[in-house]
């Protein structure tokens, strides 16, 4: 199938009528001018060797050869191809908190801001790793699922903020065990899922969560990000989060929680800095276990066409200047 990369240039063909409209009228109007010296027929015979449809032949092959100019301006390109590739890597699930916890402050310019922009540069740096995204609060959902897309999962990071899952808490064992039932068929031993949250757990038992990833030949690593002294949480409408008696609710990290939950999927426990967020560190550790080859397709990139027009053009553009000015059926110097 026949495609254009650059369609806006296809409007220049709008211009070849209105070269012959031009054309005509200044015939038109030369041959008026002659006529105010005497007669025409009379005029003709002096230039007997003046060919009237020469400037009408030169015209029509510019055109053309404007015409193709003008397509291969537009770089023609024919259908991609689908093909099978084979890579080699791990498949990576990143569960990211996003309670309303995670909007305090201690991280700039809040946790969730802040683990979105690592998780992004850790994309950048990602060749053959398959990637998939579940978020999680009081429930966990599938974001994206282990792909090697790296530019959707740029798209689908950017739009994930704390109403992605409408029903608050930390349900940490869910997203874990979303996480398990979320990797490829074909992966085994080459599986990592890196949970990364404040650790304040209410709902469930990550650890035993962990310890069944970890029998499956899943690795479960922690992020904690959030600081030991807390902070409050914001309210998008101003001021700050309070229970129902009144007083400020203050967000604080739980790194026991983390650290036990690490243990238990046979992974390690990071706390993220500001500046290091510790990402790079685990992913480092992921990539030492066995990699695994998968096999996907693919599109390739189309095969331009645009040089084949180009060519065409100057062709004509070469056949219009040679043309010489006199009647004959020579029409070449």
């Amino acid at each position: 199938m026949l495609q254009f990369a650059q369609p806006q240039f296809l409007l220049l063909i709008l211009l070849i009528p209105i070269l012959f409209i031009a054309y005509a009228m200044m015939r038109r109007s030369r041959k008026k001018r002659i006529e105010r010296f005497g007669n025409s027929s009379t005029i003709n015979e002096l230039i007997p060797k003046a060919s009237k449809s020469r400037g009408w032949i030169k015209l029509s092959i510019y055109s053309i050869a404007f015409f193709f100019f003008v397509i291969g301006l537009a770089r023609p390109q024919l259908g991609a191809k689908i093909k099978e590739v084979e890579t080699k890597g791990v498949e990576i699930i990143i569960a990211l908190d996003v309670s309303n916890s995670m909007l305090a402050e201690d991280y700039s310019p809040n946790r969730l801001e802040r683990a979105k922009l690592a998780i992004s540069r850790l994309v950048d740096k990602m060749k053959e790793d398959r990637i998939g995204l579940v978020v999680f609060a009081g429930q966990a959902f599938v974001q994206l699922p282990v792909t090697t897309d790296y530019v959707s999962a740029k798209m689908f990071l950017n739009s994930i903020n704390t109403n992605s899952v409408p029903v608050q808490g930390t349900a940490m064992a869910d997203a874990i065990n979303t996480c398990i039932r979320s990797f490829s068929q074909d992966s085994k031993n080459s599986r990592a899922i890196i949970l990364i949250t404040d650790g304040e757990n209410h709902e469930d038992d990550p650890v035993e969560a962990a310890k069944n990833a970890n029998s499956l030949g899943i690795q479960v690593y922690t992020i904690g990000i959030g600081s030991p002294e807390g902070k409050p949480i914001p309210l998008p409408e101003g001021g700050f989060l309070k229970d129902k008696d009144g007083n400020m609710v203050v967000s604080k990290l739980d790194e026991r929680t983390l650290v036990d939950v690490a243990k238990a999927g046979g992974g390690v426990y990071v706390k993220a800095g500001n500046s290091d967020f510790g990402l790079d560190a685990v992913v480092e550790r992921i990539h030492n276990l066995e990699k695994q080859t998968y096999k996907s397709v693919v599109f390739e990139d189309f095969d331009e066409q645009y040089m084949y027009f180009f060519a065409i053009a100057l062709v004509l553009f070469i056949l219009d200047f040679l043309i010489v000015n006199r009647k004959g059926k020579n029409l070449f110097k």
